[in-house]
């Protein structure tokens, strides 16, 4: 079969999107391939599409779980069998997946790179078949990039026990990085045998606008007002989150919250909530939207500046994937930016306090000199903070810095399933009196769908479940209870934790390696992000899309036309703006449709034009939209 019929047959779709044909090619040929494709350029297809040609199963290196769970969960209901691998899966699990694997008709196997190294994932590596390591979120291997993660580097060693190629995938790689990544994948570190593939960045629908305002909520309103079509709003409190949210329901607006403070369910529905249209607007961290491919998202609005160009660009871009128009809106002001030179330093405590907080940390889990080599942690980042009256945020960089500095590894927010074990024998399990007649076709789905249950704890999907037994999740949770209150099962439900992984025995203060020059590295690079942060949200003067492209390395652009620096240079004629703030102040509630037959009117004497200036006139924030249809 060709590229296009595995396409059409496993995807639906006719024909690739742009550059994914080149990329397919360059992986089916054998070769290294990085490719760069902006947010929503189907990365996915890249490596999916070759790895269903090809014997073997694809070895996929990821370090967001939520995003592992979707794929596996997106190729199943295609028909492909996929499995993934992740912190917090017990051991037992974790060797069926790799026996399943290595012996099944898996096609793919999702692996968090703190996985590679361990002694168990070793062993299977030479009877795992595999075609092509596939590095998602490549950028994680460079120092010189924004996310950094010490475990990828153990890719490099994966490349020299696996002859397979490698498909590198990135949309934030600046020319500094993206060499970066191709030397560091390379068999030989001192060569490079990559083919770079990018796409260009240019997203010719998504208009980039730049406020600087005090009144953001007014200014949040005004776009939501004024733009048809779902929304996301990123902040970086979660409080803060659901303040908003509750503003924009206030003032009639459909919205929802999001950070990764929710339980698994609450996240769940809200984001499917969202996808299907009953919630409007999200209001969220940035622990949403990874791995979510909704097409018709109207608008992306920053309340404040992200720490760096390249994770708003990826955040911005979850806009317009369909092609019409958007926007993607940033509001600032002064305080924003001394706040994020404070952020700065809050994100790099000092080395001393650094060492301070390992040690907490072991004395925190009981943890003696000498001892700890591969323990892995379930840790409340809150509950350490409360017994040592720490800060939040120097103590989360702090762990953080010691996992770039490789003394552990840090997941947070992972998710644990429920986990049910029947303790009652079979031939005693019918001759129990169950006080609900729904339990029996629940324990019946158990036994049947989740061989060892009677045997073992074993990890329950309670959607499936609760569709099998016809129930929603809340009545099955409840039965599950009542179950173990009835000492039928042993149930344990599920739960959001984060996790420490420890690289070696507990040192003795003054032996720890935090490795001064590292550090002074990694700060000078968050500060060049800073400095390239603070000058694209001060720089009026050259198109926002140029600026963003200059800075991923695209040299050769046109201006877009429609960010808020080529509206400020459009033409605007004094008698049509000063005719529009007179109907304004005489129409207060006015909507855009009203204006359109304002400007339309021939009695009124305005040029074709006027409705560009009533647009211009909405970007300085002079006019309030409270249109149901775009002005765009």
């Amino acid at each position: 079969m060709t590229a296009e019929q595995v396409l059409k047959k496993w995807w639906g779709y006719d024909s690739f999107r742009p550059m994914q044909k080149e990329i397919i090619a360059s992986a089916l040929g054998g070769r290294d391939t990085l490719a760069i494709l902006p947010t929503g350029g189907g990365k996915s297809v890249c490596f999916q599409v070759p790895a269903m040609m090809k014997d073997g199963l694809a070895l996929v290196i990821t370090p967001l779980i939520a995003l592992m769970k979707d794929q596996v969960q997106n190729l199943a209901q295609r028909g492909i069998r996929a499995l993934a691998i992740h912190a917090g899966m017990p051991r037992r699990e974790v060797d069926i997946a790799l026996n399943n694997a290595a012996y099944g008709d898996v096609k793919f196997l999702y692996v968090s790179p703190e996985r590679l190294g361990t002694q168990l994932f070793q062993s299977y590596l030479t009877v795992l078949n595999i075609s092509y390591i596939v590095v998602d979120e490549a950028h994680c291997i460079s120092q010189w990039g924004y996310d950094f993660r010490p475990d990828y580097l153990q890719i490099g060693g994966l490349r020299r026990q696996v002859d397979a190629p490698v498909i590198a995938l990135t949309a934030t790689a600046t020319p500094k990085v993206a060499e970066d990544i191709m030397l560091r994948l390379s068999p030989d570190p001192s060569k490079n045998t990559f083919t770079l593939l990018r796409s260009g960045f240019e997203r010719p629908n998504l208009s980039y606008i730049v406020r600087e305002c005090r009144d953001k909520a007014g200014q949040l309103l005004d776009i939501c007002r004024g733009v048809p079509g779902s929304g996301i709003v990123y902040l970086r409190n979660r409080s803060r989150c659901e303040e908003v949210a509750a503003l924009l329901r206030s003032q009639g607006i459909s919205a929802s919250f999001y950070h990764a403070g929710l339980g698994t369910l609450a996240r769940s529905e809200r984001q499917e909530a969202w996808k299907t249209g009953e919630i409007r607007v999200m209001v969220c961290t940035n622990a949403f939207g990874m791995g979510i491919d909704k097409p018709d998202v109207r608008f992306v609005v920053h309340w404040e500046p992200s720490d760096s160009l390249e994770s708003y660009f990826q955040e911005a871009g979850r806009a317009g994937r369909d092609g019409l128009r958007s926007y993607a809106v940033l509001l600032w002001n002064a305080a924003n930016i001394t706040h994020l030179r404070q952020m700065l330093d809050t994100s790099f405590p000092s080395l001393e306090y650094i060492e301070d907080i390992y040690q907490k940390l072991h004395i925190f889990n009981n943890i003696i000199y000498e001892t700890g080599e591969s323990r892995v942690l379930r840790f409340d980042l809150d509950a350490f903070c409360k017994q040592w009256n720490l800060q939040r945020a120097p103590v989360h960089y702090a762990i953080r810095y010691l996992e770039q500095a490789g003394h552990l590894s840090y997941t947070e927010d992972a998710d644990f399933p429920t986990r049910v074990r029947i303790s009652v024998p079979r031939n005693e399990l019918y001759d129990t009196d169950l006080p609900d007649e729904r339990m029996i076709p629940l324990l019946e789905a158990l036994m049947r769908g989740y061989p060892g249950v009677m045997s073992y704890s074993v990890p329950v999907d309670e959607e499936q479940l609760a569709a099998t037994c016809d129930s929603t999740v809340s009545e099955l949770r409840q039965l599950l209870y009542k179950l173990s209150l009835e000492r039928v099962i042993n149930y344990v439900p599920a739960e959001q934790s984060s996790m420490v992984y420890l690289h070696h025995n507990r040192l003795t203060p003054g032996n720890l390696d935090l490795q001064p020059e590292r550090y002074r590295f990694l700060r000078g690079n968050a500060e060049q992000r800073l400095e390239a942060m603070e000058s694209y949200l001060t720089n009026g003067t050259v198109c926002r899309s140029r600026q963003l492209l200059s800075y991923f390395g695209q040299e050769e652009s046109s201006e877009c036309g429609t960010c808020d620096v080529c509206r400020s240079r459009r033409p605007c004629r004094k008698n049509t703006r000063e005719a529009l703030l007179d109907y304004a102040a005489s129409h207060p509630g006015a909507t855009f449709e009203d204006y359109k037959a304002f400007c339309n009117d021939p009695s009124n004497g305005l040029p074709p034009d006027a409705i560009e200036v009533y647009r211009q006139l909405l970007d300085e924030g002079l006019l309030q939209n409270y249109s149901i249809t775009s002005p765009s």
